[in-house]
């Protein structure tokens, strides 16, 4: 009786990233969301179509009034850079975003210190825009006629 012939399994390399030079940059987009109640630090690819790595303050800490905090978004980008280097990103142009619309203009207080952090663990930085959607004519805010009564 003959031997079966087995195949023996062929070595496969995985690469995560794309092939690039060594110290050529490869870039990623950082989307930050800070609003007053979380950020999200939300990193694509140039077309922003396809998701690296997404993570948010509320991720990073238990409590619920902690989410915003610079300390959350500090963790959360710390993450973030680890990760995207796993994947051969080693420079960010960062889009920063807040609420916007009819409601505040200026981001909350997890922006600064997640774009300090991103640039403090080795991540290259690009350019920086503010896209927070600005309405040339808003629709009403809440609170009726007579606004707010404290």
């Amino acid at each position: 009786m003959s031997r079966r012939k087995t195949r023996e399994p062929k070595e496969e390399t995985v690469t995560l990233g794309p092939a690039t030079r060594e110290g050529e940059l490869v870039f990623g987009v950082a989307h930050i969301f800070a609003s007053f109640n979380d950020t999200f630090i939300h990193v694509t690819d140039l077309s922003g179509r396809e998701t690296m790595v997404r993570i948010t303050g509320g991720m990073k800490v238990k409590a619920d009034r902690d989410e915003s905090s610079p300390y959350a978004a500090m963790l959360a980008a710390q993450d973030v850079s680890q990760r995207c280097k796993e994947l051969g990103i080693n420079a960010l142009h960062i889009k920063l975003r807040a609420t916007g619309g009819n409601k505040t203009k200026t981001p909350g207080p997890g922006a600064q210190s997640a774009l300090r952090a991103l640039a403090r663990s080795g991540m290259k930085i690009g350019r920086i825009e503010d896209v927070t959607p600005i309405p040339t004519d808003s629709t009403r805010r809440k609170g009726g006629r007579r606004g707010r009564r404290l």
